[in-house]
Formats: C-alpha cells, sequence, structure tokens
C-alpha cells in the first residue's frame, strides 16, 4: 500500500463507493467544485470499490469501504472520510494539490 505520492503524479481522484448511487455523486460533484475554485486541475470519477481499476493512484473512499478498496488496488493511496458531504478530508486533499505536496494515506 502506498502512503503517499506526489501532488504532481496526481492527474485523477477516484471517488469510489459501494454501489454508485445517491450521496456519492453529491459528493464527487462537492470534490469537483473545491478543486476547480482551487485552480486544481485534476480529474475526478466515481467507481465502485469493486470496480476499481488496477492502476489507480488516488482512492477516496467511506471508512467503511477503506479497507477493500485497499485490497482491490493496493499500490493506490486510499485517503478514508467520514460524511459523503462537507467532510474536512476533501480540503486537506485539495490544499494539499493545491500547494504541491504529498497526498498522505489517511484510514
Amino acid at each position: 500500500m502506498a502512503a503517499s505520492i506526489p501532488a504532481a503524479n496526481v492527474d485523477t481522484i477516484i471517488f469510489a463507493c459501494e454501489a454508485g448511487m445517491g450521496s456519492s455523486i453529491m459528493g464527487v460533484n462537492a470534490l469537483k467544485k473545491k478543486l476547480k475554485q482551487a485552480n486544481v486541475n485534476v480529474n475526478v470519477v466515481h467507481k465502485s470499490v469493486r470496480a476499481l481499476p488496477a492502476d489507480a493512484k488516488v482512492v477516496l473512499t467511506h471508512k467503511g469501504l477503506a479497507e477493500g478498496a485497499r485490497q482491490k488496488v493496493p499500490g493506490a493511496v486510499v485517503v478514508a472520510f467520514s460524511q459523503f458531504l462537507n467532510d474536512p478530508i476533501f480540503d486537506k486533499v485539495v490544499q494539499a494539490l493545491k500547494d504541491g505536496q504529498d497526498l498522505q494515506e489517511v484510514r
């Protein structure tokens, strides 16, 4: 499992959920908006944990799904959150990317 990734290497963030419906779509849109407001050019895509691609670099997922994501893509940095909307971790991810800092794994 990757503990961190340099901001310069992050071109896509996968927002992973269980089924791909409802609140996770709102979370994707909120993250996209935050990145755009911060002038951070990173693609955000939505996938179920079961459908994570092997080459995933960064995965944001609910803490209840994080271990499954880590098993599916052990080379990715997995950032776990508690709330689909307005979780403070989203602001931390955006700030790290904006500042060019390494993006850290969050359990």
